[in-house]
C-alpha cells in the first residue's frame, strides 16, 4: 500500500478552510466522500487509473491548535498499489495535491511539512 503523509499550516478563517479544501481537491479530480466539521475523505474519480490505483485523501482538520496565524490540516494520501517505483501513481497524486494547496489563491501557506 502506498501512503505518503504531510502537514500544512495555512492562514484562512477557520470558518471558510473546509469549503474552501473541498474545492482545492475537486480541482485535483476528487469526490468528497465523507465530511465532518473537522475531518474530509475524498476519492478520486475513477476511469482514468486501475480500481486498486485509486488513490484515497484523508484530512484532519486541527481547529483546537487554530489561531490567527493559522491553521493546520494533517494529510494522508494513499491507495492499494504497492510503492514499487519511487514515480508511482500515488506519488503523483501526492505531488499534485502538495502543489494545489501551495498555490491556492484561498489561503497564505505557512508551512508544509512532507512526511
Amino acid at each position: 500500500m502506498a501512503r505518503y503523509t504531510c502537514l500544512f499550516t495555512v492562514a484562512a478563517p477557520v470558518g471558510g478552510v473546509r469549503q474552501s479544501l473541498s474545492e482545492t481537491l475537486e480541482s485535483c479530480n476528487f469526490d468528497i466522500i465523507y465530511e465532518t466539521g473537522d475531518y474530509l475523505m475524498a476519492r478520486e474519480v475513477p476511469g482514468k487509473v486501475a480500481f486498486s490505483k485509486l488513490v484515497t485523501v484523508e484530512v484532519l482538520i486541527d481547529k483546537s491548535t487554530a489561531t490567527e496565524r493559522g491553521i493546520r490540516m494533517n494529510f494522508v494520501i494513499k491507495n492499494e498499489e504497492l510503492p514499487l517505483q519511487i514515480d508511482n501513481h500515488c506519488r503523483q497524486v501526492f505531488n499534485a495535491v502538495n502543489q494545489a494547496m501551495a498555490e491556492s489563491r484561498q489561503w497564505k501557506l505557512v508551512e508544509a511539512v512532507a512526511g
